[in-house]
């Protein structure tokens, strides 16, 4: 097979690099607003969220939500949302970037259980989408285009 590298860098796909966590999560490094954070990239993710204290971090201009989140910590999650942020993983921009927020204390405490970095919080599949995402977990990276 050719170069997967070479044959999406020439459709106008970016390749981001990703690590793999002790838990086995994808962990990417990314920037809200210009500030830089840990995500766990989650395919099964609806939205891609931060907890209550990336408000400040982050500089996200919060609204209330009727919405309750629901994931593996459990459900029924009281949430906000952000929007018009921006968001930069690797050279891959975009400049109308939405946000749940929620309480990430019971993610961040598992992984913690387990000796590994808390996450800022979760690139999902809202971005992967809009990305038109492809996932080479061999050499540990995703496209964006």
């Amino acid at each position: 097979m050719e170069n997967l590298y070479a044959t999406l860098k020439e459709k106008g796909y970016t390749r981001i690099k990703f690590k793999i966590s002790k838990t086995q999560h994808l962990l990417i490094k990314g920037k809200i607003n210009g500030v830089a954070g840990n995500f766990i990239l989650d395919t099964g993710a609806s939205n891609s969220c931060v907890g209550f204290e990336g408000i400040s971090l982050f500089e996200l201009s919060a609204n209330d939500s009727d919405t309750k989140a629901a994931g593996a910590g459990g459900t029924g999650m009281a949430t906000q949302t952000s929007l018009n942020n921006k968001l930069k993983l690797g050279h891959w921009n975009n400049k109308n970037f939405g946000l749940v927020i929620f309480d990430m204390s019971h993610v961040n405490e598992a992984l913690r259980q387990y000796k590994a970095k808390p996450v800022h919080g979760i690139i999902g599949a809202d971005i992967l989408m809009k990305g038109k995402a492809i996932i080479d977990y061999y050499n540990h990276c995703v496209y964006l285009k």
